[in-house]
């Protein structure tokens, strides 16, 4: 189903997969543990191998992330997570943030006409290093990580409080992710969705989730909104 445009007044982001570049990450990490025992894998490959087994434990891993929201812990683990960045201890270094290319240049131009948000179900403090170290955080009106509504994606809570902050209707917002987690939430909100292939999601998945559009990549949304709109 294409996108109704004239219903857009307000996106919102998913960080992880569609503004930050994770899937290679983990995969070059993944990459170098698989590495000396690359004769027991596959075609030998250890890079493939590496991004299959990313791209296979996506599901599973964000089902393990949603246990402590469903058991009500998620404050108390999101608390002891800043304790340890407070202290150093678990603090990102520059090296681990990738931002996908495009990004900067989209946000740029969609800001002057939208007002954006991000919606990410990650600890506030990961998501706010990694929007500052990049110059992003001017370009949203605000942040929902998975502290900030009672309960975070595939439920609806956390678009509904971006929709409120940004002063439009949930149905008026277009949720833009790269997993059906994203998709699931978007479609709970009532907001039209955009599934994007830069990240863990596959296309066929996405469809079945029921995304609006699916785009190879983020950087993408910027001509189709901005584009098709005009003409």
């Amino acid at each position: 189903m294409p996108l109704a445009l004239s219903r857009i007044q307000a996106i919102c982001f998913d960080v992880d997969g569609t503004l930050r570049d994770t899937d290679d990450q983990y995969t070059a990490r993944f990459a170098k543990l698989f590495r000396p025992f690359r004769l027991l894998l596959p075609g030998r490959d250890a890079d493939k191998f590496a991004r299959w087994f990313v791209m296979t434990v996506e599901s599973p891993a964000n089902w393990v992330f949603s246990i402590p929201d469903r058991l009500h812990i998620d404050d108390e683990i999101a608390r002891s997570g800043d304790w340890l960045h407070d202290r150093g201890i678990w603090k990102k270094k520059d090296r681990d943030y990738l931002l996908i290319d495009g990004i900067r240049e989209m946000l740029a131009d969609l800001s002057i006409h939208y007002p954006l948000a991000v919606v990410s179900a990650r600890p506030r403090r990961g998501t706010v290093d990694f929007l500052d170290h990049f110059g992003l955080t001017p370009y949203f009106k605000c942040v929902a990580s998975g502290q900030t509504a009672p309960r975070t994606k595939p439920f609806p809570d956390p678009i509904l409080w971006a929709a409120k902050q940004m002063g439009v209707k949930p149905e008026q917002c277009l949720m833009v992710g790269d997993t059906t987690v994203d998709i699931r939430a978007g479609k709970a909100a009532k907001a039209q969705t955009v599934g994007v292939l830069c990240g863990f999601g596959e296309r066929a998945e996405l469809k079945r989730a029921g995304v609006d559009l699916i785009l190879e990549g983020t950087w993408e949304l910027g001509r189709v909104l901005l584009n098709e709109s005009r003409s």
